[in-house]
């Protein structure tokens, strides 16, 4: 695939650090990369933003293009409307992923929040650009109760969509798993109806560049160009 979006069940759940670890590996594989993120919320003029923490994570061989920017942290549409700032739509992220994909090997879409928040007061969303894109969604979940709900419905938004699940990643698997986070790793791909892809551990986007560089590849399957197995995961 040329173009992989990354979206979550929620805000807060491991995106960008999933959306590192994969540039990483595909990096390390000896693939161009470019990451985009469609709008950036909760962040000011000057300061660092999801896409200077996954080239960070990933190394500065990782293109990064942001195309719209909104001080306050809420969803896209609101925060553009607050700031009386134009809106993302779902046909400038398509254009733009496209442009990039005709000099890189892979480009992630890193969207903002869940699949349905909207870009617009319109209700456009990143679902929209997928679409436009024919790209495959890549959905970060959390690992513990209420994931398997949460799931279900991305999972659902996506084929009434037309659209195709690359897979789940879970975006922070905790150092002590509870007995639902345990349980979920089994009951995911069912919920989802797509192949659990991965379980990145909480606090690895702390890790120094080397480090999170170095470890990736354990902590993604194969699908994503790792060799994580879900039976390795220790309790």
């Amino acid at each position: 695939m040329s173009v992989l979006v990354v979206s979550g069940t929620g805000t807060e759940i491991g995106k960008t650090v999933t959306t590192a670890a994969v540039a990483a590996l595909a990096v390390a594989a000896g693939r161009s990369v470019a990451v985009l993120k469609p709008a950036q919320t909760g962040v000011g003029p000057g300061e660092p933003g999801d896409v200077a923490e996954v080239r960070r994570l990933a190394g500065d061989l990782v293109t990064g293009v942001e195309l719209a920017r909104y001080p306050e942290p809420l969803a896209p549409a609101t925060a553009a409307g607050r700031a009386g700032l134009a809106p993302v739509t779902p046909a400038e992220v398509a254009e733009a992923a496209a442009k990039l994909a005709a000099s890189h090997d892979l480009v992630l879409v890193e969207g903002a929040g869940g699949l349905l928040v909207r870009f617009d007061e319109a209700g456009a969303t990143l679902a929209d650009a997928a679409r436009l894109l024919d790209a495959p969604v890549l959905v970060v979940a959390t690992a513990g109760l209420g994931t398997l709900n949460m799931t279900t419905l991305t999972g659902e938004a996506l084929r009434a969509r037309g659209l195709a699940a690359a897979g789940v990643v879970i975006g922070s698997w905790p150092a002590a798993p509870d007995l639902a986070s345990r349980c979920n790793l089994a009951e995911l791909p069912d919920a989802a109806g797509a192949p659990l892809l991965g379980a990145v551990p909480e606090g690895a986007g702390a890790l120094d560049a080397s480090t999170f560089r170095d470890r990736a590849a354990g902590w993604l399957g194969p699908g994503l160009g790792g060799r994580w197995d879900v039976r390795d995961v220790a309790f």
